[in-house]
């Protein structure tokens, strides 16, 4: 099958950078449906253009690639072993084309592959069919909203919804439960894969599986599809609104399975997706593996644009933050600012925080803009240029992000998703503030970035690494401040007011 690796290298391209039809169709009705110059109405306009950029550039829509999971369909009498092995191959050349970022860590050792090759990764599932053709299904699904995946045992007590019985009205409360606990962790509007039944670890692979189908189908069991639609409308009267900002639409799309279970069994697993949503497939042919036809998307149809103008809509009130930044300058700012940052930022994720928590930086960060951001970064002759580089989910950072401020004179931090209690009273304590970046808005980010400086910490992989950036005009908001505030605060505490009246009386 001489196409065959070349066809899986082209899928995996579009699935990482051009969004599939009926989620552009789903999210373009989000941007319909919330006021203009809100919060998150500014939000997805940086989500709009980058959405367009991703497919301009052929850049990975969002940095975080995920962990590559592959559903095949294969014709007696084709060898698997080759298709594995193919799907492999694929699978690095894409990551050495930029179009992945290495994510593949060895559990043990903490050490990243570099080429998302290694145990038990990528993720191949196959089936035989009795079709002549090859399928092969492609779901990129990213850490921070892997992260958000739940399941429910019931009967149980859910917080704000009482009890929730081992029924399709339990049910209804723990996909409720499931759309306010992500809150902009899991870069809202998401999406909700669920598979009612089976057991603990088949369940939730169903419930992936329910992802695969367009945001526009309907159940064809009557009771599932009713079961979508309720929760549809109600998580959409929450207000966790775009990267839990407050708004109007919380959820794109809601599709449930059941499936049979143990008596002494009932869970409700479900699969949480962003706004992100990467999934695309191919029928290929079974001599050669060439590509016969596209699924989900029609390459001869011309992609619809989701903005008109790109960029951030500036409307002068903006605050410039040019780094490294006073204390009197941090706090100047109050919760709900757009801010503009300009000069030299440095990335910082989870194996950078515990590094600090027991060495000293590598550079001065006295005054500094503290990025959480694992970007995607391709090094030619020598010089390194960043191809992604949106935020990544702040909240991990929490046991670590008080103590680096306290230490080393960081003023800004930037991520999504905002942070705990401990993080807000640094914030407070030690005059800092908590910049909130548009989670997937990764070619968005990228862009602003004028210069790669330098690069601290490589051993840990290039996700991990504390890279050295310029960057300008790069746009964020205020959500925790230096005076005890914390939008995200705000926004659980009024979602979940409405999440307590949605409980049946």
């Amino acid at each position: 099958m001489q196409f065959l690796q070349n066809s899986l290298v082209e899928l995996i391209t579009q699935t990482s950078t051009n969004l599939p039809p009926d989620v552009r169709v789903a999210m373009a009705a989000t941007g319909l449906a919330e006021k203009p110059d809100t919060q998150a109405s500014q939000a997805l306009n940086i989500i709009f253009s980058n959405i367009d950029m991703a497919a301009d550039d052929s850049g990975a829509i969002c940095q975080d690639t995920g962990m590559p999971t592959f559903y095949v369909h294969t014709p007696i009498g084709v060898n698997q072993m080759a298709v594995r092995w193919a799907i492999r191959e694929a699978v690095a050349e894409a990551t050495k084309l930029g179009k992945l970022r290495p994510n593949s860590v060895d559990s043990l050792t903490g050490k990243n592959s570099g080429d998302n090759l290694g145990e038990e990764t990528p993720v191949i599932r196959f089936e035989q069919w009795e079709h002549d053709e090859i399928e092969v299904k492609l779901i990129l699904k990213g850490g921070g909203c892997e992260n958000k995946n739940i399941q429910y045992s019931l009967p149980m007590t859910l917080e704000r919804l009482g009890r929730a019985d081992r029924n399709l009205e339990g049910v209804r409360k723990c996909l409720l439960h499931a759309v306010w606990q992500a809150q902009g962790q899991g870069c809202a509007p998401g999406a909700l894969g669920v598979c009612i039944g089976s057991d603990r670890a088949h369940g939730y692979d169903i419930a992936k599986e329910q992802l695969f189908r367009t945001l526009d189908d309907v159940n064809p069991i009557p009771a599932l599809a009713e079961l979508e639609a309720r929760v549809m409308k109600e998580a959409n009267e929450l207000g966790v609104g775009a990267m839990g900002f407050g708004g109007n639409v919380s959820l794109i799309g809601c599709k449930i399975a059941a499936a049979n279970r143990l008596p002494a069994s009932y869970f409700v697993s479900v699969a949480y997706n962003c706004w992100a949503f990467r999934r695309l497939g191919v029928r290929l042919d079974a001599r050669d593996g060439a590509i016969k036809q596209w699924l989900y998307r029609d390459p001869s149809r011309p992609v619809e644009r989701m903005t008109k103008a790109e960029g951030f809509p500036l409307s002068g009130r903006e605050v410039v933050l040019t780094a490294p930044l006073t204390e009197e300058k941090v706090r100047g700012l109050k919760v709900g600012d757009v801010v503009i940052v300009r000069g030299e930022v440095y990335t910082g994720r989870d194996a950078v925080h515990a590094h600090l928590m027991k060495n000293q930086p590598p550079v001065d960060l006295n005054g500094a803009v503290l990025y959480h951001c694992g970007p995607v970064m391709l090094q030619r002759e020598g010089k390194w240029t960043v191809k992604a580089a949106g935020p990544t989910t702040s909240i991990r950072e929490e046991p670590y992000q008080a103590d680096v401020i306290m230490r080393y004179g960081v003023r800004a931090v930037i991520g999504k998703g905002g942070m705990g209690a401990k993080t807000s009273a640094a914030l407070r304590d030690f005059g800092a503030v908590y910049l909130n970046a548009i989670g997937g808005a990764a070619q968005y980010y990228a862009r602003t970035v004028q210069e790669v400086l330098d690069v601290n910490l490589l051993d840990f992989g290039v996700p991990e690494a504390m890279w050295h950036l310029r960057v300008d005009n790069f746009p964020a908001i205020v959500t925790m401040d230096a005076h005890g505030n914390s939008l995200h605060a705000e926004v659980e505490k009024a979602t979940a007011d409405e999440l307590e009246r949605l409980q049946p009386a």
